[in-house]
């Protein structure tokens, strides 16, 4: 295990934060989305999103880097961080494709992709880190809901 340095680990929670900040800001004015289609059950008010999602970006930086951390030796840290940034690069693009491009059904198939290459990255990171792995379990049931959300705005709209 390599020694702790904050920097590091704030630069890992940095990125992952600023992957959602320019998501949202290449998305346009989502917040007038929610008025122009027929929002499905459960839909949470606009300020939920925000919020939730710097959680959910702030943890995924902690568990990057905490793999990140481990013994470079240590079996699938590689993969398992190849798979963090390619669910990272997928994340960036849902917003985009859902709000600016209005692409519902596209944008519904992307965040079940997202859902289970989050669930594959948590079983490699579990492989390496447990705690890493169950650092991400709110951001898949996150996902869980968001999909449902994507999928019913896609269908009633």
């Amino acid at each position: 295990m390599k020694k702790f340095k904050l920097t590091d680990l704030l630069i890992f929670i940095v990125t992952a934060e600023l992957v959602g900040a320019l998501s949202a800001l290449f998305s346009g004015d989502y917040s007038s989305f929610y008025t122009d289609i027929k929002p499905p059950p459960l839909l949470p008010p606009a300020w939920v999103f925000p919020v939730v999602w710097a959680v959910l970006y702030a943890l995924m930086g902690i568990s990057a880097y905490m793999i990140w951390q481990t013994d470079d030796r240590k079996t699938g840290r590689s993969a398992a961080l190849k798979l963090y940034y390619i669910q990272l690069a997928v994340n960036f693009s849902w917003s985009i494709l859902f709000f600016r491009f209005r692409l519902l059904g596209i944008a519904a198939a992307v965040a079940i992709i997202l859902l289970l290459l989050v669930g594959v990255m948590i079983l490699a990171f579990r492989n390496v880190k447990k705690t890493a792995a169950r650092l991400n379990i709110p951001y898949f049931i996150w996902l869980i809901f968001a999909s449902y959300l994507a999928a019913a705005v896609y269908i009633l709209n």
